[in-house]
């Protein structure tokens, strides 16, 4: 009955200024400061007198939100928000006139945006305030915020309605800042390295570039099934047979899976190919990386829950077998064979898929027994050649490639390869991966007869990597969940919810 009867009058007092004729969402109002650049301004000016001397009768028109609002009869304060910071601004009866101050009182309300015209000063306490001399309404809103005390205690809510949060919540807007800050980062290390920013297709014929099930859709035009890409991998490497050497893509990928506190079906990847490069050189590649984000938006020292991790330290590198034995105590024993790791990952409750080689159990193992172990940054090094049907294999050792994946408080964070540039081997393994569908495996590639004869044309030597931008955000922000560093994650509609 409350939440109704403040609607109620909220849009009572829309309805009433729209009966006067005003402009209701006027458009000309132009700020000349931020809150942020004013506050900087005063910064080291801690006193009134201070600051209305470096002022010198200045006037500053600033424009936001009413995020906070008290009055004491002939005086009020208002704190406004923008998008840089709140600033506070005072209101009086003499400033304003009695015209203007009634409108205030009786008009403006909290989530309202106002603009203001005024001169600099500071309150009795010390507050850095704008001393109101015009006054404009620049948006009566028609739905409350939430109490500022308690925010949006529906988890859920602020998912759903981010716009909300992003009102409400200092330290969401502080992480989507930070985000926007690690991804100029990243772009500004690769123009440092001189490696070419790209885009390619996100609707594809087919998928490839990963082992995931895709999003299917239908081209109405052409008539025909397509996908949303997966990963830009091939398209990528398509590029470097071309003659562009070093490229790099920050891209949507969209895969066909479930939703968790690590996992969003639409999620933002980074990828780069460097010609003349293995992964040894790649792996270096990504920690630097990783370092100069971490540098630019705070510190190498961060802290994840219960965890500090120290970025600055060389990261560790560990084959995944000696992994599976030295982190997760299997005995060479166990490993020596198919039969000797079956029995060893059965004993372990680990369900064996009809399709799985030597290399897949080896796999199962190291996620059941070592992933969660991985807290300082580790690269797991030469992964089955049985899980990694794009990465180049050693030459004294075909079953085990050049392959590493990065993994940080439990969690992959980045995979990375010296690239498979063999169109024979390659062809090879794709025909494996349509083999393993047919076993039941639906997250296997299919068979790409066009990147079988761009590889023919000639890739030269290449290490290649992704590194998942959401996560990496998560790990540098101390955020629990993927949903805190996506804007719009999925979810269900509410209708279906309810």
């Amino acid at each position: 009955m409350q939440e109704s009867s403040v609607l109620q009058n909220r849009r009572e007092k829309f309805d009433a200024l729209v009966k006067t004729g005003r402009v209701m969402f006027p458009n000309g109002f132009r700020p000349s400061h931020t809150a942020q650049k004013v506050r900087d301004l005063f910064a080291d000016k801690p006193t009134r007198d201070e600051v209305e001397a470096a002022s010198q009768g200045q006037t500053f028109v600033v424009a936001g939100r009413v995020m906070f609002k008290r009055e004491f009869g002939k005086l009020a304060f208002v704190k406004l928000q923008d998008y840089t910071a709140q600033l506070q601004v005072t209101l009086t009866l003499d400033g304003l006139g009695e015209e203007a101050y009634k409108f205030f009182q009786d008009y403006v309300d909290m989530g309202d945006f106002i603009g203001v015209t005024g001169h600099a000063s500071r309150t009795d306490k010390g507050e850095l305030t704008i001393k109101a001399e015009k006054l404009e309404l620049l948006n009566k809103t028609l739905l409350p915020l939430p109490d500022k005390f308690h925010g949006i205690a529906d988890i859920e809510q602020r998912y759903r309605q981010r716009y909300v949060d992003l009102i409400m919540t200092a330290e969401s807007r502080e992480t989507f800042k930070k985000r926007s800050q690690i991804v100029a980062a990243i772009r500004e290390y690769f123009a440092q390295h001189d490696v070419m920013e790209v885009e390619t297709p996100m609707l594809q014929s087919q998928h490839g570039g990963a082992e995931a099930r895709p999003f299917k859709t239908h081209h109405n035009a052409l008539d025909m099934d397509m996908v949303l890409r997966i990963a830009p991998e091939l398209n990528l490497k398509r590029l470097v047979v071309g003659g562009f050497e070093r490229v790099f893509e920050l891209n949507r990928n969209f895969r066909n899976e479930g939703v968790s506190v690590r996992h969003n079906p639409e999620f933002t990847m980074l990828e780069w190919y460097i010609a003349y490069r293995d992964y040894h050189e790649v792996m270096d590649d990504m920690e630097n990386l990783i370092r100069f984000a971490a540098e630019k938006i705070g510190s190498t020292q961060i802290t994840y829950g219960e965890h500090s991790i120290d970025l600055s330290q060389p990261f560790k590198r560990i084959t995944m077998r000696n992994a599976v034995k030295e982190i997760g105590g299997v005995s060479e024993v166990d490993l020596k064979d198919l039969a000797s790791i079956t029995a060893c990952a059965k004993g372990h409750k680990i369900e064996i898929q009809k399709h799985w080689q030597y290399g897949h159990i080896l796999n199962a193992l190291f996620e059941e027994l070592v992933e969660k172990k991985l807290i300082q940054p580790t690269f797991i090094t030469d992964h089955p050649m049985a899980v990694s049907p794009l990465a180049r294999s050693h030459d004294d050792n075909p079953e085990y490639t050049q392959r590493a994946e990065l993994f940080i408080v439990g969690r992959e964070h980045g995979n990375l390869f010296s690239e498979l540039n063999d169109p024979i081997d390659q062809a090879q393994r794709f025909q494996a991966q349509v083999n393993e569908a047919g076993q039941g495996n639906d997250e296997a590639m299919p068979y790409d007869h066009d990147f079988i004869r761009a590889l023919e044309y000639g890739l030269p030597p290449t290490g290649g990597a992704g590194l998942g931008i959401d996560r990496l955000v998560m790990l540098l922000t101390n955020s629990a969940s993927i949903r805190d560093v996506i804007l719009f994650p999925h979810m269900r509609p509410e209708a279906m919810e309810k």
